[in-house]
């Protein structure tokens, strides 16, 4: 089935509900041919040409669905929203950025997708449309954490984006499993109108994480009037802060008649990736501050 409008994609949607809908299929694919999913029919949204462009409305870029890895990683949209347009740029080699696109990237939420840390630093919102012509809003990390899901028939149509107009960074650390995927990414966005710093961290668990702490504690220490310039160890403090956040020391096991006992230690791999998220986090504020 190949729509070429929204409500036709629900319309067939609700008409197979056992259908799933596919846009460039780069997730969905590979758990076909790994045997993982087989779907009783696919829902094919390379036709909708309403969602593979973009928008503004009232302060917001409104971020078509259908938008390819490829098309936001070019100039033009890296002026727009530039921590995205890195995001997609990392986001594999050329068939995948080529084919891969914004909206499967949220709905198939892996760990280790690239959008979806920037998504969550911008506080991006969900327009995702439904049966009968219905439409509604959903904040990102909602979905992502599981709080709101998609309902059956329910396709994701727009992502929108607030024009923040202020520097934004992305950074990724890859792993040993593939030249693209990532080991942990961290995407940092200056929000001067509010005098705030926005920090999300991917890949080093199951939904981008943002510690909220080290976003206040940094944000108080910034002259927001002035250079919105810090000392090196001030970016270093925060990389530590963000990194302890996410990935916190084990708590202490419970000693005889109840008293605390002995901290067990972080294994290797875990304090790897601690050092790893502490030096993305430094370098992506310092790179947004520069």
């Amino acid at each position: 089935m190949l729509p070429t409008t929204l409500d036709e994609a629900v319309s067939a949607l609700s008409a197979v509900p056992a259908a799933v809908p596919v846009a460039g299929g780069t997730d969905l694919m590979a758990d076909v041919n790994s045997g993982q999913l087989r779907p009783a029919a696919l829902v094919g949204l390379g036709r909708i040409s309403e969602i593979r462009g973009w928008s503004y409305q009232d302060g917001y870029a409104v971020l078509g669905a259908g938008l390819t890895h490829a098309r936001m990683g070019r100039p033009d949209f890296a002026a727009l929203i530039p921590a995205l347009a890195a995001a997609a740029r990392a986001a594999g080699p050329p068939q995948i950025r080529n084919a891969g696109t914004l909206g499967g990237n949220i709905v198939s939420a892996s760990p280790t997708g690239d959008a979806l840390p920037v998504l969550a630093a911008l506080e991006a919102t969900l327009s995702i449309a439904g049966p009968e012509g219905s439409r509604r809003e959903l904040p990102v990390s909602h979905l992502l954490a599981g709080m709101d899901m998609l309902q059956p028939s329910e396709v994701v149509g727009y992502v929108k984006v607030p024009l923040l107009h202020a520097p934004q960074t992305f950074l990724k650390a890859t792993s040993r499993t593939g030249p693209s995927r990532a080991l942990a990414s961290v995407a940092v966005v200056l929000d001067p109108m509010r005098r705030g710093v926005r920090c999300a961290v991917g890949a080093v668990a199951p939904m981008p994480l943002r510690p909220l702490e080290a976003e206040q504690w940094i944000a108080s220490l910034i002259d927001w009037d002035g250079e919105r310039s810090l000392a090196p160890e001030a970016l270093s403090a925060f990389g530590e802060y963000v990194a302890m956040a996410c990935i916190p020391d084990p708590a202490p096991e419970e000693g005889q008649d109840g008293a605390p006992g002995a901290v067990p230690q972080l294994p290797p791999a875990a304090l790897h990736l601690r050092r790893t998220v502490a030096t993305l986090a430094r370098r992506g504020l310092g790179r947004a501050l520069a």
